[in-house]
Parts: structure tokens; sequence; C-alpha cells
């Protein structure tokens, strides 16, 4: 298991494909995503997604508490873009996001994310004569495919915590709690990476 909890040993098709052709499918996913503006259409997209996940072989209890999660989310997104916008722009946009963090969480539960940042270093090696720098673009979508599951893992925790509170139909209850959190891995991170002394080259 990946430090950041989430693979899923297995020996289905997702899990045999190379980290580096699931990554790129996944890029262009998410690009289709935002590409697209048409509620059926993503609504299409999604159920791909989701056909992943059987044919991947994840366990319904790794499967449950992330649709808890993304169902929370679509909710209260849902609400506010509604109250901005409208009924049609919130629809598509959580459509996006559904489709855009169900693949991302698909994708680290069938790759291991070391997998993942070899593989970027290694298709990226020959551009380091023109100074590009392997290692730190690596490190950069390490880092971000581990975004995804730490947010997810805040919002189940914040909800769990309003429950327990008898306030999980409270929007705010959800929403200051997560915002205070993810500031607040924000901040350790960037500590962390400090220490190790990212950064500091020019």
């Amino acid at each position: 298991m990946t430090p950041l909890g989430l693979y899923v040993p297995g020996g289905s098709l997702l899990h045999r494909l190379p980290a580096g052709a699931k990554f790129l499918g996944m890029l262009v996913l998410v690009t289709v995503t935002v590409l697209l503006g048409s509620p059926v259409a993503l609504g299409a997209v999604c159920a791909v997604v989701a056909l992943g996940y059987p044919l991947a072989r994840i366990p319904w209890n790794r499967v449950w508490p992330l649709l808890r999660t993304l169902l929370l989310l679509a909710v209260v997104i849902g609400v506010l873009q509604t109250w901005l916008l409208d009924a049609r722009s919130a629809g598509v946009t959580v459509l996006r996001l559904v489709s855009a963090l169900g693949a991302a969480s698909l994708f680290t539960f069938t790759t291991r994310i070391d997998d993942v940042v070899a593989a970027i270093e290694r298709a990226l090696g020959p551009l380091q004569r023109f100074g590009v720098r392997p290692d730190r673009i690596g490190l950069l979508v390490g880092l971000t495919l581990q975004a995804v599951t730490t947010l997810s893992g805040i919002a189940a925790s914040v909800r769990e915590a309003a429950r327990a509170r008898g306030a999980e139909r409270s929007v705010v209850a959800f929403a200051v709690p997560f915002l205070v959190r993810t500031l607040k891995h924000a901040d350790e991170l960037g500590d962390a990476l400090a220490a190790r002394g990212e950064g500091d080259h020019r």
C-alpha cells in the first residue's frame, strides 16, 4: 500500500496497465470533462468512470466512503452554484467534479504513486539537457494525486464529526472545519517541503 493508503492490490486489467499510460488516460479524461459543457455528455463520462470500479474489482468498503464524500461535495457545490449562477451551470460543475475526482480516485486505487512518479521521471529524462527537472515534475504530480486523497479524507472526517454533533445537515458545520483543516494541511505540507530544501533552487 502506498503512503496515501489508497492503493488496492489486484490483478485486474486496470491494475496491469502501465502507470504512464493510465496517468495519460486520466489527464485526457479530465481535459475532456473541462471541455464538455453538456450535462448529458458529462453524465456519460461519469458512467464510464463508474464502470471502471467493478472492472478493477475495487471492494465496496473502499468505494462507499469515496461515494459518500463525492455526494456530499456534490450537494454543497451544487447548492452554492445554483444560488450564484443557475441550475444548469450547477449541474455541469458537479458532473465535472464527480467525473474528475472519480477518475483520479480510480487511478490511485489501481496504481502505486511511486510507479507514476518513476514513469514521469523516465519519460522526461531526455529533457534534462534543456533545463527540465523530471524529479520536480514527478514530485508535483505525486503531491497533486496525494491532494485528492487527503481532501477526501478530510471531508470524510469532518462529516463524521458533524454527524456526531447532530449537525450533518448543516453546510456551515461542514464547510468551515473543512476549509480550516485544508489550510492547516497545506501549511504543514509547505513546512515539510521547506525542510527538505524544495524551493531553494533558483
